[in-house]
């Protein structure tokens, strides 16, 4: 199973990316666990998730957050704003597991 958290300001703003992530998983037979969290538990689950995702909304945030995730080998990135905005689940996967395949 992989297990993708997604990271914005109070976790809400990407529950329907998180959505439409966990369909097209579901839809391709990728056995995922897919959540969102606010910034402030990213460090409770960093351990537990095998790659990371922020909201565009807090790409300030990208270079705190990295220096945690590579302390414990896991890929971390902002997504897309286009791809956020648009709500593209699929797309949004890809980048998560092409991260993963790096």
């Amino acid at each position: 199973m992989v297990k993708i958290l997604l990271c914005c300001c109070a976790g809400m703003s990407t529950g329907m990316v998180v959505s439409k992530m966990k369909k097209s998983a579901s839809e391709r037979g990728i056995n995922a666990q897919i959540e969102a969290v606010g910034m402030e538990q990213f460090d409770a689950n960093v351990s537990e998730y095998d790659c990371f995702l922020l909201g565009p909304q807090i790409k300030y945030k990208l270079n705190d957050f990295k220096e945690k995730a590579d302390a414990v080998n896991k890929p971390i990135s902002v997504i897309n704003q286009m791809d956020y905005g648009m709500i593209k689940g699929d797309k949004i996967l890809n980048d998560a597991l092409a991260m993963l395949n790096q």
